[in-house]
């Protein structure tokens, strides 16, 4: 495995060189593009990792799969009456399906359907961004973690589609706390800055049944099938399709290069590249992954 994993890290380094990093984010912008990550984390409790593997990164919208559990393990039937369950075509930030289907978001994983989400979590914690921090370093044993501050700065002062869609949401009803306190603990929660590591054993509980390594129950198995069902529709934005179809396995990305994938039975495996795709994915980090579950024959039909 571990020399997989290097091999993995020497054929896509090169195709960083074809993406860009997300400059729209003042914190992501002077990220070194060339720095490259891979780790698996198995269900025996292994970890095999390469190249720039514990290095924190800003985790973006991996965050929301950790969101999302949160309020999965609150209330499901308020959760999906708010949130949609569908696939979209459209970019992870637009606000035109927002406003045809009356504030109710397609998923979890697009920025309005998170924001959702984070004002459900918003209704039960004080500071909602600690509680997803908190969850994070449960999972991932790693007590460290922080979110950036510059980053989440500098995020919420570009938010302004954040900023409209959770107004639309409010205007039809659905959004409840004070719009400005809600996206800057969302713009917070995606400042989150883990590792490849980090990432790769906190969502090991996904592949588990819903239980994590010490099998203590994170989700019902129902439920970690469900965020692994979205994670396959709608993880990689308007590209899941795709993604789905190329790679076979749930997948969220994050526009700081983040790629986190689930496979089932197995274990999960986190790569990390800053340059992205004009999809917001990123390139090598991508490939790594689609090399991964070739090369292990495993996806959710094998």
């Amino acid at each position: 495995m571990q020399n997989l994993l290097e091999r993995i890290a020497s054929a896509v380094r090169p195709l960083a060189r074809t993406g860009r990093v997300a400059s729209y984010i003042p914190g992501l912008a002077d990220v070194e593009p060339s720095q490259f990550g891979i780790a698996i984390a198995t269900l025996e409790g292994d970890i095999y990792a390469a190249g720039d593997s514990d290095q924190p990164f800003s985790i973006q919208s991996i965050s929301k799969v950790f969101a999302l559990t949160l309020a999965m393990r609150l209330k499901d039937d308020e959760l999906w009456a708010r949130v949609g369950r569908l696939p979209s075509s459209n970019q992870f930030n637009s606000l035109i399906e927002l406003e045809l289907e009356e504030g109710k978001p397609r998923n979890p994983f697009l920025n309005p359907g998170a924001l959702a989400v984070s004002d459900m979590l918003s209704s039960r914690n004080t500071q909602m961004e600690l509680a997803v921090l908190s969850l994070l370093r449960d999972l991932s044993g790693n007590a460290a973690l922080q979110y950036d501050l510059d980053v989440a700065r500098g995020e919420f002062a570009c938010a302004h589609r954040n900023l409209a869609a959770a107004h639309l949401m409010k205007s039809f009803g659905n959004f409840r706390n004070p719009v400005e306190d809600v996206v800057k603990a969302y713009c917070a929660q995606c400042a989150i800055a883990a590792s490849c590591k980090d990432l790769a054993v906190a969502a090991l509980f996904l592949a588990n049944g819903g239980a994590d390594l010490r099998m203590r129950k994170v989700l019902e198995a129902r439920q970690a099938q469900q965020v692994c069902a979205l994670m396959m529709s709608s993880g990689t934005y308007e590209a899941s399709g795709e993604t789905a179809f190329s790679i076979g396995l749930p997948i969220k990305s994050g526009v700081g290069g983040g790629v986190l994938a689930v496979i089932p039975r197995f274990g999960t495996v986190c790569s990390w590249s800053p340059p992205l795709d004009e999809k917001g994915n990123s390139v090598a980090g991508l490939k790594a992954i689609e090399l991964v579950a070739a090369e292990l024959d495993r996806t959710v039909f094998s």
